[in-house]
């Protein structure tokens, strides 16, 4: 309703009704409904006839008022919504995993018969997925006219007047959840201005009548619903929703305002000289050590700048980071914690992960039969992170799909006739181990299983190893008795030069959404062009307009320490991407006396060949790759139990 003074009109009142002693607890809390009515009539009965002049008084009393009802009790779960709860006022919480397109529905119709052309005007329908029954019979006899036939009636829909829906799906909360059993759903039906508020990974607090609807398919009615007659789906009819801005998972923050108190201590942060290392020091403060891998994080939550460029080609803002290393070493903790500080954040396992779990799958739609497409943890991480636990554990054909969204940033879909291009618009932090359990550094290469394609996607590539240092690992050990001993003060007060987590979270959606920093021109033809994507996060958290030569150096010292050293340090030695020009002329060495002492079609033993070339000072590494590569090319060919080698081409 358009061309409101005031934004709204709010009421507030206890709604329980508590009465006598000598009653029951529940008797108290029971609502006395036309107490309510009453108090609600009055108040509008004295808002109106106030001494404030209302200018569109007139419109209140031709429209329906909408209710929003928030509470301060304690919310059911989903579990706890039984037969009894029926018509009754409830409040859960939960996660929005599905949400239809905003729909219309009736609530006046006017019905007109076939017959006699009798209009029936005005009928009012009820409220939620509760359809009307059309009459049977036509009421209106007149003397002389045939009598009408049955289902006369059919809707004029000039003479409807019709309100938005939004069917969306609840899921409980993943720590409700009882162990050894699935999370249950809930279907949610929304309404009028309380459509498009929440979107896919909300987590909600709802307020509304639980309510029942009917099973069967309208228009289908087959033998299983006539004996079905009274079983009703349950649902609930939503009177408020509320948006939870903390925890993990997706929350408001990007649509949440700020208070100017909030905006100065911001400001305060950003002009502060150790903005950057007090960031560092509050990403993940419980785990020792890492301060480099928390820095590159840091820059990874703030994000950089996406970019169009003149021909209309698009440059990602977002920073990619993948962990490789032994296991032990808190890789896993920190996507954990990445997923808690995050305004946006999903969390998966690279096992338990599919190619359509992370990008988008197309399925039918239960009531409209339809095929409908639901987006994965890429999708609903859009503007956000996702983490990816366990990523060597995925199969290769998921780990292509999401080759496009990393890079481009885009998931296109052609599936069962539907054909787009959905966001992807989000930082990917990964984890990963060893091929052999721990990182061998006299195997290079063959401690990873990555492809090329996936590697170069990545724009920080971390080796973390568990290195035996007795100092080290004592200083650790006290590092973690102080974190049990000190758990409790640890969690209600902040450690002196580290930020609270619900500080740091919204300060990052803060900055993501009020900045947007270039590169200043003093570096801009001298440096790589990738360095801009790491230099505008460290200006970003210091809300400038520009990234300076300072944050262009810190950039390439992240870089350097990042990947250049896995690389220059044999970590990845023998990866394609990061072998030397050396090595190459090795390997087209061996390969080409190799050949010329194998003639196609002969059969030589694989243990003769690697000690001829171990003769000649050649590394047994560097042989096993040559042969790995001619066998993969279909040059060689394992026989006899993979002892002797045959020359196919």
């Amino acid at each position: 309703m358009a061309g409101f003074d005031d934004p709204g009109v709010f009421f507030s009142d206890n709604l329980a009704n508590f009465g006598a002693e000598d009653e029951t607890p529940g008797q108290q809390q029971m609502i006395n409904n036309q107490q309510v009515k009453r108090k609600f009539k009055d108040f509008l009965r004295e808002y109106q006839t106030n001494d404030f002049n209302y200018k569109y008084r007139e419109m209140i009393k031709r429209h329906r008022l909408n209710i929003y009802l928030s509470s301060d009790a304690q919310p059911l779960g989903t579990r706890e919504l039984k037969s009894t709860c029926v018509s009754r006022l409830c409040k859960v919480t939960g996660i929005v995993v599905a949400a239809s397109g905003v729909r219309s529905k009736a609530v006046k119709i006017a019905i007109q018969c076939r017959t006699c052309r009798t209009v029936v005007p005005n009928i009012l329908l009820k409220s939620g997925l509760e359809g009307y029954q059309l009459p049977r019979k036509c009421n209106s006899e007149q003397a002389g006219r045939p009598k009408c036939p049955l289902d006369p009636y059919f809707i004029l829909p000039d003479k409807c007047e019709c309100v938005d829906y939004q069917i969306l799906k609840l899921q409980e909360t993943p720590e409700s959840v009882p162990y050894g059993e699935m999370p249950r759903h809930l279907q949610l039906f929304v309404d009028r201005y309380l459509c498009e508020r929440t979107v896919p990974g909300n987590r909600v607090t709802v307020m509304g009548i639980y309510s029942i609807k009917s099973t069967a398919m309208p228009g289908k009615r087959t033998a299983r619903d006539k004996v079905a007659v009274g079983i009703r789906a349950p649902y609930l009819k939503v009177l408020g929703i509320e948006i939870d801005t903390e925890g993990s998972g997706r929350s408001a923050a990007f649509g949440q305002t700020f208070t100017a108190e909030e905006e100065e201590d911001f400001r305060r942060l950003a002009r502060s000289p150790d903005c950057y290392d007090k960031i560092a020091r509050s990403i993940a403060p419980s785990i020792f050590g890492s301060a480099d891998i928390k820095k590159a994080i840091a820059c990874l939550l703030f994000g950089g700048s996406r970019k169009r460029l003149p021909d209309g080609l698009t440059r990602r803002g977002d920073i990619n980071v993948l962990l490789l290393g032994d296991p032990g070493t808190a890789k896993s903790q920190l996507l954990k914690f990445v997923e808690q500080i995050s305004p946006i954040a999903v969390y998966t396992s690279g096992k338990g992960s599919s190619a359509a779990g992370l990008t988008a799958s197309v399925i039918r739609d239960p009531s409209s039969r339809n095929f409908v497409m639901e987006g994965g943890a890429m999708v609903l991480a859009d503007g956000g992170v996702v983490c990816i636990d366990e990523f060597d554990k995925m199969r290769e054909d998921d780990r292509v799909a999401i080759h496009e969204a990393m890079e481009q940033q885009t998931i296109s879909i052609a599936k069962a006739g539907i054909t787009t291009t959905l966001n992807s618009r989000c930082a990917v932090l990964a984890a990963a181990n060893s091929v052999f359990g721990r990182w061998d550094d006299t195997k290079g290469e063959e401690n990873i299983d990555f492809m090329p394609t996936i590697l170069s996607r990545f724009d920080m590539i971390f080796v973390v190893k568990d290195e035996h240092d007795a100092a080290r690992d004592q200083a650790m050990a006290k590092h973690v008795m102080n974190v049990h001993m000190k758990g409790q003060a640890m969690t209600s007060e902040n450690v002196e030069g580290e930020l609270s987590l619900k500080f740091l979270k919204k300060y990052i959606a803060y900055c993501r959404s009020r900045c947007g920093p270039r590169l200043s021109r003093c570096r801009r033809l001298f440096d790589f062009l990738a360095m801009q994507d790491y230099s505008r996060p460290l200006a970003k958290m210091r809300l400038e307009p520009f990234a300076t030569d300072s944050h262009v150096d810190e950039a390439l010292r992240l870089f350097q320490v990042s990947t250049l050293n896995a690389a220059t340090s044999g970590s990845l030695a023998g990866v394609e991407g990061f072998t030397t020009n050396d090595d190459i002329e090795t390997l087209a060495r061996i390969e080409r006396q190799l050949k010329q002492r194998f003639p196609i079609g002969a059969q030589v033993s694989e243990h003769s060949i690697l000690q001829d070339f171990l003769r000649q000072k050649y590394e047994e590494r560097t042989v096993y790759k040559v042969i790995y590569y001619m066998v993969r090319r279909g040059e060689l060919q394992y026989r006899m139990q993979r002892k002797m080698l045959y020359r196919i081409k």
